[in-house]
């Protein structure tokens, strides 16, 4: 994992007084190592967090002639069985897997893209133009600007602020090069039938999520899971501790008010995990709220909340590993969310799930990524494996939220793995991370104290095109501004909008 930047175009040069800045506001993604490169048209640098080859794998990577360089953030984890793939013969230099990013380039050009599978924002340059791509869900983040005739990329916005203008997030499934503009290369597949053999779909998702998570484990430093006691995490531990031996857990709450800090320790135990907690108070979350909010680079609510217990949890887990595997997406792909049980058609269940699994990137894919990479460890989400999302899409909705005597969220998804976990864990209803963490209310509480109503409705109009909706809003803006100032596209900020539109976009 890393955090990377590039400048591209013929005043790329300029750039290179501002490549130590930009590198140093992303040194909390890869403080293992700086790697940089520049000549007359590209610019790029990246901070590297060692994961595959850490001896070996320093970044950009060149091709054999030299002429041709890749900067990555990210994981390949087909990496192996594209090197085999490839139809002319490389001789590669390193052990990692960004390097059969380039080589597969050399043969496939944009098209290479199609082939990756794994979390990525990368960089190609081929000694004149460049191909820069995001994963197919947006896992990794990517943003853009363009700034005296360049184009200027970066893993987060810190990096561009007061460079560049304009900031914009490069989009999920997406690529970009100078000949196709930015060109979509990922959608989810239209759906022609509906899975509805619940055996079939049980194996099926046992065997797809067995995949997914042991793809996951493909490190040369140590693993660890996090573990809300949730269904969603425990998953994720079960399937782990069945394949490896030793599993190291995380999880975090306050001590008097923490669901899930009860539940986990529950799961821990059937499991026989090496299971690590912290216990955090209210002065804690006050001290680390800044924190979080500049490495979130949001001040929406329901972000912010979420995101506090997983900076703490991360930080809790980066005293032991350096990779740790989450639950992210399962709520999306199997109609999770309280709310589905309105649905009354299966066809918008499935549009719902869609929207909301579209829109991933910048809400909880950019909490995770951020909480993680705040204290540099790399964060991973089976459940958002491309292979297991697009079966448990194909899967009838109608299976995903059912019972015997009343609807029941992610009922395929308990129903299948029963025998994993114990049933009050496997029947566990939803919780919001920062109410199973019991942060929640104590939040709500204290931003009610801190801003009057009258202030809050004169914040609320001054701020109208920042759309206010709440005094914990203002309250957590005011802290963004205090980073970032205004001069910052809200479109660029994660804040529920319901996935991306291309309108407006200038690559």
């Amino acid at each position: 994992m890393c955090g990377i930047v590039a400048i591209f175009g013929h005043n790329s040069q300029l750039g290179v007084p501002h490549l130590d800045t930009m590198l140093n506001r992303l040194s909390h993604r890869g403080p293992d190592d700086r790697g940089t490169f520049a000549n007359g048209h590209i610019t790029l640098g990246q901070t590297r967090l060692s994961i595959v080859d850490v001896a070996g794998g320093r970044q950009p990577i060149f091709s054999e002639d030299g002429e041709k360089c890749v900067i990555c953030n990210g994981e390949i984890y087909n990496h192996l069985d594209l090197r085999k793939a490839l139809h002319q013969e490389h001789c590669f230099r390193t052990n990692s897997d960004t390097e059969a990013i380039l080589h597969l380039f050399e043969e496939e050009g944009t098209q290479s893209v199609l082939k990756l599978d794994g979390m990525f924002a990368f960089v190609v340059y081929d000694g004149k133009d460049i191909l820069v791509a995001r994963d197919p869900l947006g896992i990794k983040p990517l943003y853009y600007s363009q700034e005296n005739s360049c184009l200027l990329f970066a893993s987060e916005i810190k990096a561009l602020q007061g460079i560049a203008g304009n900031i914009q997030e490069f989009p999920a499934g997406y690529y970009y090069s100078p000949s196709q503009g930015l060109t979509q290369y990922y959608r989810l597949p239209v759906i022609p039938e509906w899975q509805s053999n619940v055996s079939e779909i049980s194996q099926k998702l046992h065997d797809k999520l067995y995949g997914a998570v042991e793809k996951r484990w493909m490190s040369d430093v140590p693993v660890g899971c996090f573990l809300s006691g949730g269904l969603d995490s425990s998953l994720i531990c079960a399937v782990s501790k069945r394949n490896f031996d030793h599993l190291d857990t995380f999880s975090v709450g306050l001590e008097t008010e923490s669901q899930d800090l009860i539940y986990a320790r529950k799961v821990a135990q059937f499991l026989g995990t090496n299971h690590h907690e912290y216990v955090y108070t209210m002065s804690d979350v006050l001290e680390a709220l800044p924190d979080v909010i500049y490495h979130l680079e949001s001040f929406d609510p329901a972000l912010v909340r979420s995101a506090i217990p997983c900076y703490f949890v991360s930080r809790l887990a980066r005293e032991y590993v350096k990779v740790i595997l989450t639950g992210e997406g399962s709520d999306e792909v199997f109609a999770g969310y309280h709310y589905f049980k309105r649905f009354s058609d299966k066809q918008d269940v499935y549009q719902e799930s869609v929207r909301i699994l579209t829109g991933l990137h910048n809400m909880n894919l950019q909490r995770v990524d951020r909480a993680t990479m705040a204290h540099s460890i790399e964060g991973r989400v089976p459940f958002l494996d491309i292979g297991f999302v697009e079966y448990a899409m194909s899967i009838d909705p109608r299976l995903k939220l059912a019972g015997k005597s009343k609807r029941i969220e992610k009922w395929l998804l308990r129903q299948a793995f029963t025998r994993y976990l114990p049933d009050e864990i496997i029947w566990r209803p939803k919780m919001e991370f920062a109410a199973g963490c019991g942060s929640e209310e104590l939040i709500t509480d204290m931003v009610e104290d801190e801003i009057s109503d009258a202030e809050f409705e004169r914040e609320r109009q001054r701020l109208q095109e920042i759309n206010i909706s709440s005094k914990e809003d203002l309250y957590y803006f005011r802290i963004f501004y205090d980073f970032f100032g205004s001069d910052i596209d809200a479109t660029a900020i994660g804040r529920w909008k319901g996935g991306f539109s291309r309108e407006g976009s200038d690559l």
